[in-house]
């Protein structure tokens, strides 16, 4: 039996009120055959249902409302938590493939055939993985600080410079977030500050924190994301959806590089890329961001481009 529990009143007051939906919008759970998952609904307007796939270790509550509060202003936003992840049963798959899998007993779960998709870093790979498997599933792809299969520079968190951070005692809870996810400069950190404020809003119903078990699953599915067989990135060049695809140009995670291969082989992709900024460009230029995702999502074309 599936069953969807409960689904939360008052979201169109909430943003009749100017109140963040992203800040207020209950945790839902959704009873599947075989787990439970998590996750939080809301927004209105015409546009397809926008799917937000969420990065390494990433909960529910790292969505920041500057990128999904005015998104939902046109349609309705899911934020999602695969198996394993906060309050979603299960263990975290080690693959793509896997969590794909769960993301497809979710949307079925919920009656959804056909939706739009935001993947950010692990979840864009995911996204690219379900989009092959069945591609009926997404009309539309935004594609953000991720990688093709067989890309390079994906998520070595062994690196010095990134070693520093993860062992840094001053560098705790988000503000891990800040040093990863954004570059050294003044500006970038002051957006990195900006965006920890944002999350810090939420003070209740809180998804517990991802742990080591769940970063050391994540990590296993990205060695296994760096090997390919046969021609490198020959799986993308099937791919013919619209594709939106961003990055932050001094990327230290998710090296820039990939979001070119990507964009360069997708036959149906534009690239988008934002100068002194990181792993986190679209919560630094959020406005920027917000606003092209918007656009990109609101058009019924088949090209990309328009």
């Amino acid at each position: 039996m599936k069953l969807e529990r409960s689904r939360p009143p008052g979201m169109a007051l909430a943003f009749a009120r100017g109140m963040s939906l992203t800040t207020h919008a209950r945790t839902q759970l959704l009873d599947t055959s075989n787990e439970t998952y998590a996750y939080r609904r809301f927004g209105n307007g015409s546009g397809r249902p926008l799917l937000f796939l969420q990065h390494f270790t990433g909960t529910l509550d790292n969505w920041d409302p500057a990128v999904a509060d005015p998104i939902a202003a046109g349609r309705e936003v899911i934020l999602f938590d695969n198996a394993g992840i906060g309050r979603s049963t299960g263990r975290v798959a080690d693959t793509m493939a896997g969590m794909a899998k769960h993301v497809f007993a979710f949307l079925d779960g919920l009656g959804i055939e056909r939706c739009d998709v935001l993947g950010f870093s692990l979840g864009g790979a995911i996204a690219q993985v379900m989009v092959q498997e069945r591609p009926s599933i997404f009309r539309r792809m935004v594609l953000v600080g991720t990688a093709p299969r067989g890309g390079e520079d994906v998520m070595h968190l062994e690196k010095p410079e990134l070693q520093k951070q993860l062992t840094d005692p001053n560098n705790r809870g988000y503000d891990v977030l800040k040093a990863l996810f954004f570059t050294p400069s003044r500006a970038s950190q002051a957006a990195g500050a900006a965006f920890i404020d944002r999350l810090a809003q939420r003070k209740t119903d809180l998804d517990p924190p991802s742990g080591p078990g769940v970063a050391q699953a994540q990590m296993t599915a990205f060695r296994e994301w760096d090997r390919y067989t046969g021609e490198r990135f020959a799986d993308l060049r099937k791919i013919q959806h619209p594709t939106l695809v961003v990055n932050g140009g001094n990327d230290a995670m998710i090296a820039v590089r990939n979001s070119y291969w990507l964009a360069e082989n997708l036959p149906n992709a534009v690239l988008l890329t934002y100068p002194d900024s990181g792993h986190g460009s679209l919560f630094q230029y959020h406005e920027s961001f917000t606003r092209q995702a918007a656009a990109f999502l609101a058009s019924d074309s088949e090209l990309a481009a328009c």
